[in-house]
């Protein structure tokens, strides 16, 4: 059962199918948890005792900075299985995934120095969680780079899958920077192994924004993965027919 559904998705014609299906509705949901959490955030969420009001930029920086994180670890898991099985969808994942995670931690970067200015009074501080965040901005370049490199797509796609997987000992740099160095950045306020640190009235916006993101980043990961799967399967019978029906 599992076999056939892990080779089901590593299929191109029915990832194409199966997410032309399910674009619209991510997208909606997306778009409503984010003007939600948005509109709550910004506008019904109390002032902080000791930030005021720049703290609101906790509902964009925080959901870029997990997605940042989770896609890296999505590239990486792409990159595995497209190096042990040889599954060319899994390699255009990783292809697809690189630019969001790049958007989403150059987010990160700019809001995280946005909120430093008034919080510690600098744009930018070499802390153990920046720098490696900013690594982390470095490494999905890289992997982009890399991918677009070879003549050969194979060569590329090996590169960059293999890049994805060693960058991967960075992430618990990044979780664990606040913990083992003694650093500018405040601890996190949400973590699974204990009750967050936020007030339930600023907390439940972010967990909405938290959601909308991930559910964007699901819509934008399948629109790269289409385009993908049309730039490499252009020649395909299946591809042909499929695009003939529609018209």
């Amino acid at each position: 059962m599992f076999r056939q559904w892990f080779h089901r998705w590593g299929s191109p014609p029915w990832f194409y199918r199966m997410s032309g299906t399910l674009l619209p509705w991510l997208s909606v949901v997306a778009a409503g948890l984010i003007a939600t959490g948005t509109v709550w955030g910004l506008a019904f969420a109390p002032e902080d005792a000791r930030q005021g009001n720049s703290f609101r930029i906790i509902y964009l920086h925080v959901p870029a900075s997990f997605l940042a994180l989770a896609g890296y670890y999505l590239m990486a898991l792409a990159g595995c299985i497209g190096l042990v099985w040889r599954m060319k969808l899994a390699f255009w994942a990783v292809r697809a995934a690189a630019p969001i995670g790049a958007a989403l931690t150059f987010i990160a970067l700019v809001t995280g120095s946005i909120w430093g200015k008034p919080t510690w009074g600098t744009w930018w501080e070499w802390d153990a969680r920046i720098t490696s965040m900013l690594i982390l901005f470095f490494l999905y370049l890289g992997v982009m780079a890399l991918a677009s490199a070879y003549q050969n797509s194979d060569s590329g796609n090996r590169a960059a899958s293999i890049l994805a997987i060693v960058g991967m000992v960075n992430i618990p740099i990044i979780y664990k920077s606040v913990d083992w160095w003694n650093t500018l950045h405040q601890g996190a306020s949400l973590k699974l192994t204990s009750a967050p640190t936020i007030h339930g009235s600023m907390l439940y916006p972010l967990l909405i924004m938290i959601a909308g993101f991930y559910l964007l980043y699901a819509v934008l990961l399948l629109l790269n993965l289409r385009c993908e799967i049309l730039s490499n399967e252009r020649h395909s019978r299946w591809l042909q027919d499929f695009l003939g029906d529609k018209r």
